[in-house]
């Protein structure tokens, strides 16, 4: 009988569980797979998987190790640099873009993938006029918020997963959905932009001259160097950041299924319960429309320092348990949808809403009202796992009506288009947040620096460009023309709003689209992207320097980056 590479494979695995020791030069790690004798004695590495969150990248082995300190990190770091390996950090792996790893990447491979959720330390700091905390980047963003609500620290918005670890978020500047209600001011040690502008100073892993080596450097916000760590995309290795923090607050959290799409998105000027009047409101706001239904799932979020008579106390997170364990007529639904019956769409976008209509009901979550976090954190592990394609348009904030409407009319058109040719591209959700950008002025520090690679760094040619619409489109993995009719809405986007605004990728979502699939486009990776940054905080290319200076030996790299930093 012929044995296949992979049975061979699995049979080193079990000996290699066996017994471990030296052969041939190489030492065999408690998991089986052989790596140089050089390898640092006090490391335990075993074979794991690396699967993202829509599941598309599925590597079922591959060389992982869970370090215990930083000193750990550096030497495997330090080993990699001299044996032509690469280390990735890798979180809880909510992630749709390959910007950590290859989906080619194997066992066999030189890619070591550190699992960081060890690396969890937790501290304090409210001496200062503004607060802050330091922390190591695995803890999750739930655990962090919670930590911080016992010292009585927020944020003004956060992701809505809790699962994201603060690496993780920080590398591709996680956000939630928030710009200032009318009237509102930004609370001390706030910002309306993303995650990494609230970093006041971080440790990350560098490549040292002196000594020949890889180290541990600190980088403060006044900085220039550190602008490109800020939300570095996973060509850095951080192991240490402080965040500044705002006092914690009670928000209301109100979700509404009667206002209509036609109304939401009305042309700009219209009267009624529009986008733009909402955010005058309250300034907080996210829509979840499920395909071919006229009403969307209306999050309002409303700073509200005593409780509204109608809402309901929540004292945690997670409040919408009907999104996260769903019932049988929808997974039948989806199954169906999932093994080719595409044609099932409308009926599964009318039975999603459904259950969104019901659910709120059943659950008196309609209208809830509790810590910020508690409000904003509703996304568990056990929700539905689609892919995403995702991006942020910068513009004057007067034109958020204009760019939601002219969105909203040409989704239509394209779903509508496709099902007139039978096919039915879109089978989940399209979801719209608003942010505020991440201006330097946010920050508790003299002379801070902006983060170069965030979506939300501002223009300084358009200052008039003050928000961010971030428009995120789902569907199950592999539907047919899934990615032709992203191709297609991704061209439109690109063209429609160079007259008023600037697209930018959302780094972990899908993006660069041909009929191939995300991250084919390469006009979009070599071109369109890094103009898209053009006047922000220097240059693209001088950031793309500062992170080679840092790690010439390319240890903290990927396909996807080598191309997107070349």
């Amino acid at each position: 009988m012929k044995l296949s590479r992979r049975s061979v494979l699995k049979a080193g695995v079990s000996a290699g569980c066996v017994a471990g020791g030296t052969v041939g030069g190489f030492r065999t790690a408690n998991a089986g797979m052989f790596l140089p004798f050089t390898f640092p004695r006090n490391v335990h590495v075993q074979f794991g998987s690396y699967v993202n969150w829509s599941q598309e990248i599925n590597i079922p082995l591959i060389k992982e190790f869970k370090p215990t300190s930083v000193d750990q990190l550096v030497s495997v770091i330090n080993w990699a640099a001299k044996n032509g390996y690469r280390v990735r950090p890798r979180g809880s792996r909510h992630n749709w873009s390959p910007i950590n790893v290859n989906p080619n990447d194997s066992v066999t491979g030189n890619v070591l993938v550190a699992d960081m959720t060890a690396l969890t330390a937790f501290s304090v700091n409210t001496s200062g006029a503004t607060a802050s905390i330091t922390a190591q980047p695995g803890i999750m963003m739930d655990d962090f918020l919670t930590k911080a609500e016992q010292y009585g620290l927020g944020l003004v918005h956060c992701p809505a997963p809790g699962d994201l670890s603060l690496g993780g978020a920080l590398a591709i500047n996680g956000h939630g959905t928030a710009i200032p209600a009318k009237g509102e001011r930004l609370p001390a040690g706030g910002t309306y932009g993303s995650l990494s502008n609230l970093i006041l100073a971080l440790k990350a892993i560098v490549w040292d001259d002196s000594s020949q080596a890889y180290v541990v450097k600190t980088f403060t916000r006044d900085q220039p160097e550190i602008a490109p760590f800020l939300t570095h995309i996973g060509r850095a290795f951080i192991v240490e950041v402080t965040l500044q923090m705002t006092q914690n607050f009670r928000m209301r959290c109100q979700s509404l299924v009667n206002v209509s799409a036609d109304e939401l998105f009305a042309a700009p000027g219209s009267s009624g319960r529009t986008i733009a009047a909402l955010l005058d409101q309250c300034g907080r706001v996210e829509t979840i429309q499920f395909p071919f239904t006229s009403n969307p799932w209306l999050k309002i979020w409303t700073v509200a320092p005593t409780k509204p008579p109608t809402s309901r106390q929540v004292t945690g997170p997670f409040n919408y348990p009907f999104s996260d364990l769903l019932p049988l007529d929808l997974t039948n639904i989806i199954g169906a949808v999932d093994r080719g019956s595409y044609a099932l769409t409308p009926l599964l976008g009318a039975t999603a809403y459904g259950v969104v209509t019901a659910g709120l009901a059943l659950t008196n979550s309609a209208d809830i009202w509790g810590w910020a976090h508690d409000t904003q954190h509703y996304i568990r592990p056990t929700t539905l796992r689609v892919t995403a394609n995702g991006y942020a348009v910068h513009m004057s904030r007067s034109n958020i009506q204009r760019a939601v409407h002219e969105f909203y009319v040409q989704y239509q058109a394209l779903v509508k288009k496709y099902q007139n040719m039978g096919l039915f591209p879109m089978n989940s959700a399209v979801e719209i947040r608003i942010t505020g950008l991440d201006h330097a002025s946010d920050v508790s520090v003299a002379n801070a620096v902006t983060p170069t690679f965030s979506a939300l760094s501002p223009r300084v040619d358009h200052p008039e460009w003050d928000v961010a619409v971030w428009f995120d489109i789902l569907t199950i993995p592999g539907t047919p023309a899934e990615a032709r009719y992203y191709t297609e809405l991704e061209s439109w986007m690109f063209s429609n709003f160079q007259s008023y605004g600037c697209v930018r990728a959302e780094w972990s979502k899908g993006w660069a689209y041909t009929n191939k699939g995300a991250w084919t486009n390469q006009d979009v990776i070599n071109t369109k992207i890094p103009e898209s940054f053009n006047n922000t905080n220097g240059s693209w290319n001088d950031a793309v320097a500062i992170l080679d200076k840092y790690d010439p030996k390319k240890v903290f790299t990927a396909n996807l980056l080598n191309s997107l930093f070349s």
